[in-house]
């Protein structure tokens, strides 16, 4: 069921936000407030830009509207070659740069994501330059090509970018060698915003922000003890990958590969919005759950090859109107907790040996699911896309052993030798008018 190898991220009107057994069975056990506070051994911070935080930037040819950053008068335009269609075209362009912001520790990764809306004949880039703890920069890497759509452009990542201390890896800044002791310091990131230079359109980029995190290597994790979400469970929809298999070779091909916009699809339903008829009219309508084909060709990277680019499902899901979303690392299953009892679903990427998960029934190089609760005792309860049919999605999984499969970086593969983990990665998804939770001396969201 491997998705992608990993590497070492109540509302008004909406009858889908449900909340079932919201206060806890008698009996269920719940630490005295203030025992829940974790020491934990990875650093990870968000930092973005959003509304008023604009003008701490530097503009060329954007300008700042009340729905977001958006291209004023071009600085000029310049000539796409869509390496995966072959195709040139001339865009009229604009940018906009961030401050240098400090990471406020040496950093090993870094994630960017953003929400962004991109009418007919517009698309975005993302880029980041990154300064060392030795005053070295890095070139500026491409983040993301990327477009709400596939009509004018494809979306995309870019493959083979680096110099000697870091890489790109799909959607993922990443320090080569943390060991040599060179990390990542501070940070800029820079907008482009693209519009055809006959039309008027313009992307509009509501926010854009990166996680940045040092998790260290580590095989196991110390279990949360957790409290505060025992015995809610939330109603996420329930969407299977695997009855979509075979469907769309040129998106993937369903099955294994569409776990990332399954799971993603189940949480924009959660909120209440989904495509609607005209969006997935393409679906050939013999397709049971045409809106999971939908995600699936709407987060599909090209160079990647597959829908599992972190960036470009919390892009999709932020293309809903007044949903927000963007990519982080979580530092325990006490922090989901957090979400859960605030009616936010937290999708979260895992790998592990079937061995390792009782009742998955599969082992998985790299695999997203949604956790929609937890049961009476703080067991897992999850809505995994890799299950055989829509009936068949929610699952309870034991606490320990999913938190560990979730936050470790290294593992024990199948054939005894050493793999990768996500180290806590997670898509939050939300509307705009439901608040994030506040956990004292979280920065990381």
């Amino acid at each position: 069921m491997a998705m992608r190898p990993l590497r070492a991220a109540a509302v008004a009107g909406v009858t889908a936000l449900a909340i079932l057994g919201t206060t806890s069975p008698a009996g269920a056990a719940k630490p005295a407030t203030g025992t829940t506070t974790a020491t934990h051994d990875e650093q990870i911070t968000w930092q973005g830009w959003s509304g008023a935080a604009w003008s701490a930037g530097a503009a060329a040819g954007t300008t700042v509207t009340a729905a977001g950053l958006a291209l004023g008068t071009p600085v000029g335009t310049v000539q796409y070659k869509d390496p995966h269609r072959s195709v040139r075209r001339s865009w009229a362009y604009g940018t906009w740069t961030s401050p240098l912001t400090e990471v406020g520790f040496g950093a090993t990764e870094l994630v960017a994501s953003w929400n962004a809306d991109t009418p007919a004949g517009t698309w975005l880039q993302v880029e980041l330059q990154g300064t060392y703890t030795t005053g070295v920069r890095t070139p500026w890497y491409v983040m993301g090509r990327w477009a709400s759509g596939d009509a004018d452009m494809t979306r995309t990542s870019v493959d083979r970018q680096g110099d000697r201390t870091s890489s790109i890896w799909t959607d993922t800044f990443a320090i080569n060698n943390p060991g040599a002791g060179v990390l990542l310091r501070a940070y800029q990131l820079r907008l482009t915003l693209y519009r055809d230079p006959a039309g008027t359109a313009s992307p509009v980029v509501r926010s854009v922000g990166a996680m940045s995190s040092t998790v260290p290597d580590r095989f196991t994790v110390t279990p949360s003890p957790g409290h505060i979400a025992w015995g809610t469970e939330l109603a996420v929809p329930r969407y299977s990958q695997n009855i979509h298999a075979g469907q769309y070779p040129q998106y993937g091909g369903g099955g294994e590969a569409w776990c990332s916009p399954t799971s993603t699809e189940m949480v924009v339903e959660y909120w209440g919005r989904r495509p609607s008829p005209a969006d997935t009219s393409w679906v050939d309508p013999s397709y049971a759950d045409p809106t999971v084909d939908h995600a699936a060709r709407m987060t599909y990277d090209a160079q990647y090859g597959g829908t599992g680019n972190w960036p470009f499902n919390t892009a999709y899901a932020a293309t809903f109107p007044g949903l927000e979303a963007k990519v982080t690392r979580l530092h325990s299953l006490d922090e989901i907790e957090h979400f859960i009892a605030a009616g936010i679903p937290v999708v979260t990427s895992q790998s592990f040996l079937a061995s390792e998960l009782d009742g998955a029934g599969y082992g998985t190089a790299g695999h997203l699911m949604v956790v929609i609760g937890f049961t009476a005792t703080g067991d897992v309860i999850a809505n995994d896309p890799a299950s055989p049919s829509d009936d068949a999605v929610r699952h309870v999984y034991r606490r320990d052993q999913f938190e560990q499969i979730w936050l470790r970086t290294k593992r024990t593969t199948a054939n005894g030798g050493t793999g990768t983990g996500s180290g806590g990665v997670v898509y939050l998804i939300k509307p705009t008018i439901v608040a994030w939770p506040s956990v004292a001396g979280s920065t990381n969201w």
